[in-house]
């Protein structure tokens, strides 16, 4: 391998391999056990090849170079394979003035469970609702928000355990 090949190589090899890495972490945290050992076999196999010619070449200040290119490509890349994936639930927490109360309604029919109850905010009476939803669909979500309560206040985050309620249910009844 010439010069440009290697440092090539190496650039792509780390790519790979801290997109793997990062995709491994995500599924160990969801708990996926199986895909998470399969990745990271694969993983550990890259890894070793690259840092196999990065050491062979150690000389050369550019192949060093190479590998932190693409040790922060790979993070790139990772992040937004990982976004892509969006594996998971989120639960949104979504707070409207208290004269909204068609919005549960509304996000029902569009098939998210919500919960709902009344709040006192700062400038009077809320309406406080909580869906639950799988992480792919929050763009879905919020754009459906933004059209009917563009002024919404709304929190996100992954809860990490639920069960019973809406959710449970629906999952129990697909094949």
């Amino acid at each position: 391998m010439n010069g440009l090949q290697t440092i090539l190589t190496i650039v792509l090899m780390n790519v790979v391999y801290v997109s793997l890495f990062t995709i491994r972490i995500i599924l160990v945290m969801k708990a996926r056990r199986l895909l998470a050992s399969l990745i990271s076999t694969f993983e550990v196999f890259v890894y070793l090849m690259a840092l196999n010619i990065v050491l062979k070449n150690i000389d050369d200040p550019l192949n060093l170079a190479a590998y932190c290119i693409g040790w922060g490509g790979g993070v790139w890349l990772g992040i937004k394979i990982e976004e892509w994936l969006a594996l998971g639930y989120i639960t949104l927490q979504i707070v409207v003035e208290s004269g909204s109360n068609r919005l549960p309604v509304l996000l029902r029919e569009r098939g998210f469970g919500v919960t709902n109850w009344l709040a006192e905010g700062k400038d009077g009476p809320r309406l406080v609702m909580e869906v639950l939803t799988k992480r792919n669909q929050e763009k879905y979500f919020m754009r459906i928000l933004n059209e009917v309560a563009p002024k919404a206040f709304v929190i996100s985050y992954e809860p990490r355990a639920f069960r019973g309620g809406f959710w449970t249910k629906r999952l129990k009844n697909q094949p």
